[in-house]
């Protein structure tokens, strides 16, 4: 088993999380059911699987929950392009969570093939 509060993915992850709070708090308020939760809680769901898989017996299912991190992954960068396209965030933002989010995904998937 890992711990996951060293692991440098989970902590970015999470880093990263609060930034997706914050920006989402200036996103029109009729999008509280929308885009805003479908982002809040795909961003959430990759640090918690982070931790969740680091708990699992063998590296085999800790990898899994990996994928399933740069899963979620992918789904906030899909929801920041259209929250892009909608205007509701600036191009610098969405240049700087999106490069945020590709070395988490990175470093995800390069920690994941030591497991494997």
């Amino acid at each position: 088993m890992h711990q996951f509060k060293e692991l440098l993915i989970w902590e970015k992850s999470r880093l990263f999380c609060s930034k997706i709070y914050s920006i989402t708090s200036t996103f029109p308020s009729e999008e509280k059911f929308g885009i805003i939760n479908q982002l809040r809680r795909a961003a959430v769901s990759i640090p918690s699987n982070i931790a969740e898989g680091s708990s699992r017996n063998s590296n085999k299912d800790f990898a899994r929950f990996l994928e399933i991190a740069i899963g979620s992954a992918y789904e906030v960068e899909t929801q920041l392009l259209i929250s892009s396209d909608l205007g509701f965030i600036n191009e610098k933002n969405t240049i700087e969570l999106i490069n945020l989010l590709e070395e988490i995904t990175k470093m995800t998937s390069r920690f994941r093939a030591t497991l494997l």
